[in-house]
């Protein structure tokens, strides 16, 4: 029966399972202007936006 109900999640909604694959968990390593220590920002973000995430301070 478990494996009947985790089938029927699974196919339950594709087409919002296509466009979870089209975000990304991006993590970026900024450093401190106060300390020089080094902090991490973390965003989910959709594909195409990835560069901009990226080059922004």
């Amino acid at each position: 029966m478990a494996k009947a109900a985790k089938t029927a999640i699974k196919t339950k909604d594709q087409k919002a399972a296509a466009e979870a694959k089209n975000y990304t968990k991006v993590i970026k390593a900024v450093r401190s202007p106060k300390s020089g220590a080094y902090t991490f920002k973390e965003a989910i973000i959709h594909k195409d936006k990835i560069k901009d995430f990226l080059s922004t301070k």
